[in-house]
């Protein structure tokens, strides 16, 4: 090892573990620190670890493309490491008549997106495939699926460190200071002491903290970055055996999905998640979501009024749009003078970043220079 490490990555959650399998795999030397004790201990692991199919992001964003490409390599990706990844699809259902507009207008935009799998199923197709359904008509997404985002950020890791990459936990990013052509970066472990390590670039991959470790390096523009916002989505599960083999979402509302119904590997029903604007890091669920869901979902499947609903986790999203804006994509930012960034930060990795976390990782190394990237 040199006296200065070429790339440092901050944050061990599933997109900067991908970064940094991109990174050895391409042979360079690299560190990933994050403050928590166990990687993915955010954003990563507090989510419906759905497999999104690209469907609702307007064509040649980011989320759109990186969405669809990164779909299609993390099922290969699971496929090959043995963690499991099933396609069992998704029905978005109406339940009006007033939403079929908005499902039309769903299929065509995933369709401008290279989503070309969806189908249109009448009242009558719908029922067929789910008997349990109340709606005037769906759109079937096959490829949607449920993955072990556990098993995927340790085979993420696996890989990295395989190819010489260290992962370093209970260590904070502390400031980053200008060194030469590179940087000095002041990192605190769990008791307090704090390190330096020089370093020739940072991927910023810190999700909630990724604005605060941007402020802190010295070079980047603060007045560049975008806001932070924090979206709080709970989860519920509900009691019984499941009535359905497929994914159940209504049509989208400001801000999320809706309240839907997904299954894990186990096909345990879970419900969620809602959207509640916060403050702050805050993983207490409210004890009453679990009467909002179920009356969130009767809309659509009646026969939840005989089940037991009862509140289990939640995640925050780090949005960068507020709760009364639109759509806001991914924000993968280059920082530095030079053809090659020397920093490159990213805001507002929350859905679909878990699906699209290879392909994220492949853009990051296109603005690097060290793969094929847009």
């Amino acid at each position: 090892m040199t006296d200065r490490i070429e790339y440092i990555v901050i944050g061990a959650g599933v997109v900067g573990l991908a970064v940094a399998r991109m990174l050895a795999l391409a042979g360079r030397e690299v560190i990933v620190i994050d403050q928590a004790d166990d990687i993915g201990s955010e954003t990563s692991s507090r989510n419906s670890e759905v497999i999104h199919a690209g469907i609702y992001y307007p064509p040649g964003s980011l989320k759109a493309r990186l969405c669809v490409r990164g779909k299609e390599r993390l099922y290969r990706y699971c496929r090959d490491k043995g963690v499991e990844a099933r396609a069992i699809g998704k029905l978005i259902v109406a339940t009006s008549e007033a939403q079929l507009v908005k499902l039309t207008q769903l299929q065509d935009t995933a369709l401008k997106s290279g989503v070309t799998d969806l189908r249109w199923l009448s009242r009558a197709e719908a029922l067929e495939m789910e008997p349990e359904l109340s709606c005037f008509a769906a759109l079937h997404s096959p490829s949607t699926g449920i993955v072990d985002s556990r098993n995927y950020m340790l085979a993420l890791q696996g890989d990295a460190e395989a190819s010489g990459a260290a992962v370093v936990l209970h260590t904070a990013f502390v400031r980053a200071r200008r060194q030469g052509d590179g940087f000095v970066v002041e990192t605190r472990d769990a008791q307090g002491e704090t390190s330096e390590l020089p370093c020739a670039r940072i991927v910023n991959c810190a999700g909630h903290g990724a604005h605060a470790v941007a402020t802190a390096t010295e070079g980047v523009d603060p007045s560049a970055l975008p806001p932070r916002f924090l979206a709080k989505g709970s989860y519920c599960a509900v009691s019984g055996r499941s009535p359905f083999r497929h994914l159940i979402y209504p049509v989208p509302e400001p801000g999320g999905l809706g309240i839907h119904v997904t299954l894990d590997l186990q096909g345990r029903i879970r419900l969620g998640p809602n959207v509640e604007w916060v403050d702050a890091l805050d993983y207490t669920v409210r004890p009453d979501v679990a009467a909002q869901f179920q009356a969130a979902c009767r809309s659509y499947w009646p026969g939840i009024t005989t089940r037991d609903v009862s509140s289990t986790y939640c995640g925050i999203r780090p949005k960068i749009h507020g709760p009364k804006e639109g759509f806001a994509d991914f924000v993968i930012q280059p920082a530095g003078d030079g053809d090659i960034p020397k920093v490159i930060n990213l805001f507002g990795i929350e859905s679909p970043g878990l699906t699209s976390s290879l392909a994220i990782a492949e853009h990051v190394g296109g603005l690097l220079g060290l793969v094929s990237g847009d």
